[in-house]
């Protein structure tokens, strides 16, 4: 990074953002729980239930999941398209990049190794004797979680919030779209696009590029 380069970050949710797929989606069809799984999570994405409540609501719905299959789905998570040049570019353009997601670690730190993150923020399914109980723990289960971790890193970063962009899709992402810089909706729900500086409708992340510097 050159020094006449402002230090800059961009943070980015996980679940049809950065990774081409719902994950507790993709876990509950291997569980049978999937129309259960999918109408908890669209109704949280419109904002109609608590996330956290949400959230736990799917989890306990997972109970009795062999841990090791947590880890071969998560090799299987695809990464949205243009996300691996839309990267590379960001980090010649001197940006931090984070993943922070309502979802949990083990798919978030996949996504974070693959495409080169420096931060991952995620949830944690709880297990005893290597199989789901059904429960969740982590930093990003509240409504303000993502909002949170934005100035965290920031702050880490030595980066000021006016430096900042998000991207993401759903109520859960309204937090953080609250504090940064510039916002941009991806293929989002309406809730989150009338608090986006721009919406993105075609699902290639390299269009990301044509609005921002």
């Amino acid at each position: 990074m050159t020094d006449n380069l402002v230090k800059k970050l961009i943070l980015f949710d996980l679940d049809s953002t950065l990774a081409d797929c719902e994950v507790i989606d993709e876990i509950a069809k291997f569980a049978g729980v999937e129309s259960e799984i999918k109408k908890i999570t669209n109704e949280a994405m419109k904002g109609n239930i608590n996330f956290e409540e949400s959230l736990k609501r799917r989890v306990k719905l997972l109970k009795g999941i062999p841990v090791e299959k947590l880890y071969k789905f998560a090799e299987k998570i695809p990464v949205m398209n243009g996300a691996p040049e839309l990267i590379l570019e960001l980090k010649k353009q001197g940006y931090v990049t984070a993943v922070v997601s309502g979802g949990f670690d083990f798919g978030a730190e996949h996504v974070k190794k693959v495409l080169g993150l420096d931060y991952s923020y995620a949830n944690t399914l709880l297990s005893e004797n290597g199989i789901l109980t059904g429960e969740v723990i982590g930093p990003v289960m509240s409504e303000t979680a993502k909002g949170d971790i934005l100035e965290k890193i920031a702050a880490n970063e030595n980066i000021s919030l006016k430096n900042t962009v998000v991207v993401g899709d759903g109520a859960n992402d309204i937090s953080m779209f609250e504090k940064a810089g510039f916002k941009i909706a991806f293929c989002a729900k309406e809730i989150l696009r009338s608090k986006a500086d721009i919406c993105i409708d075609k699902k290639d992340l390299k269009e990301i590029l044509n609005h921002i510097n």
